[in-house]
Order: structure tokens, then sequence, then C-alpha cells
């Protein structure tokens, strides 16, 4: 099954698909009210796909739920293993929209797709919006896997920066990665050791992925060789991250893996840090 489904796709509007609406920010809930697609369940990237840290230096400011949370949440929106999810947000699928996705994959949930384009692609096509808040069937408690699938903590991390045969890739835009400026966490710069792939460049104008294959080409011109098996990619919080593990999965790429706690976990842990100044 491909990641990704067109608005086009009857699938997205199936009675039986559970469709996912996932914002982001302290007005995702007005934003979900003002416009979404009908029968869409209104999910929020704080409460629902990330635990509220006590301290972002362990676990980054957007750690995964606990599994017993993130599975309760998918029964109270009726989400069953059969379930057929697709998943959108209004950011292109940049932040909410492949993170779910990439959480339900990392459990073991393969049919779920990502609504390409997003909500502009709805909007665009000419999609009728409801501003109805849509009250899914809870079903029973999703089954509770063993773990995280896929994931890589900050010591695996510090190995594969300093690998020659891994790579760590960081998708935030150039001006962080080069520690020009921070708006979100405390210190600018990266990991020494990481590559920069902008996010961003695995869009078109109109916000859709590019095509399969020249998203195929950008990856694998970045790894340089490098098995995808041995590839980390992070931003900086572990969200962003998933909308590049959407992009490599739909270029046919399997294998990297998501650090999560990402740049705002490491720059608050005393570690090393490469800015375009210092040149590390």
């Amino acid at each position: 099954m491909s990641p990704l489904i067109e608005i086009t796709d009857p699938r997205v509007f199936d009675p039986a698909t559970i469709l996912i609406d996932v914002r982001a920010g302290a007005n995702a809930h007005e934003r979900y009210l003002a416009g979404h697609l009908p029968n869409a369940i209104f999910a929020t990237l704080d409460d629902d796909l990330a635990a509220h840290p006590k301290d972002p230096a362990f676990g980054g400011r957007h750690p995964l739920p606990s599994l017993k949370d993130f599975t309760a949440t998918l029964g109270r929106w009726g989400v069953r293993p059969d379930s057929h999810v697709v998943v959108y947000d209004d950011k292109s699928a940049a932040m909410g929209g492949a993170r779910l996705w990439w959480m339900l994959r990392s459990i073991g949930h393969t049919n779920v797709q990502v609504l390409n384009g997003g909500l502009k692609a709805a909007t665009d096509e000419g999609i009728e919006l409801s501003t109805d808040a849509y009250e899914p069937v809870a079903a029973t408690p999703y089954p509770v896997p063993p773990a995280y699938r896929n994931t890589v903590d900050i010591e695996e991390v510090k190995a594969a920066a300093k690998a020659d045969d891994r790579m760590v890739i960081d998708v935030r835009e150039g001006q962080r990665y080069l520690g020009h400026t921070e708006p979100l966490d405390l210190v600018a710069g990266h990991i020494p050791g990481a590559v920069n792939l902008f996010y961003s460049n695995s869009l078109s104008p109109e916000g859709k992925y590019l095509t399969s294959q020249a998203l195929a080409t950008l990856y694998n011109q970045t790894f340089g060789g490098v098995n995808p098996a041995n590839v980390i990619v992070h931003c900086g919080s572990g969200v962003t991250a998933c909308h590049t593990l959407l992009g490599m999965e739909h270029a046919g790429i399997t294998g990297p893996k998501l650090y999560v706690g990402s740049w705002s976990e490491w720059s608050r842990r005393g570690l090393p840090i490469a800015t375009e100044a210092n040149g590390l």
C-alpha cells in the first residue's frame, strides 16, 4: 500500500475509513472547527501524539506518548488493527499528519495513509469542508505492542554521527542547521557530523510530495552510498522528521530510523554543537 493517498481517491470518504485531522498549536481546535474534512476526527499533536516532558533534555520537546496512552487514544478514535486510517493536517503533512502515520507504522499498523497535500489539496479540489465537531465511535482498546519500532536513542546518534558507514540527517531549515538562528530551542547549530536536507525539499510548489522517482533521486544522492538501514533522521523535536521518513517510504526506501528527541534533546545535554562559524 502506498503511504500516500490522493483526495480524489474514494477511499478517503469511505464510511469504513477512519479519517483523522491532526492540528498543532494553541488554536488547533479553533482551526479544526473553522473547516475540516467531513467526518474527520480531531487530534492534536501535543496532547494525542506526544507526552508532556518534565525536562526536554531527556526525550525532547515532543517525546512519544506511552504505548498504553497511545493505544487507548486509538481505541477512543475507533481504530482497530484492521482499520484503514487516513490522516492529514494543514501543513502538507509536515506536522501531525506524518507523525501519526509514523507512529501507527511503528506499532505495526500498516493500513494507514497520509492525504497528499493535506487540507489544501481538499480545498484546491473544491471539497466542501465541515464545521461540525465529529464524534467517533469508540472501539475496544487497541492491543498494546511491546515497543515503538525503528527509533534510536541519543547514544546511538552519537555513534552514528562519527561513523563513515552511517548517516544522521537533520531536516530542519538551513539557517537553523548552520547556527544562524534558533526560534524554538535554546541553542542554534547541529549535531557534528549530521548532514542537512530540509524537509520541504521533498515537496512541490503546490505542497504535495514530489514523484517517487524524484524523491528516490533526492534521498539516494543524500545517502551517498550509505545503506538506508544505517540512516537516522531527526529534526527539532521528532515531528517534521516523520515527514521525510514518509517521503522515503513513498520513494520505496525503507530502513531509516527516527531520533525522537532530536535537536531539542541533543542541544540541552551539553554535547558538542556544530555551526557554520565553528566548522565542527
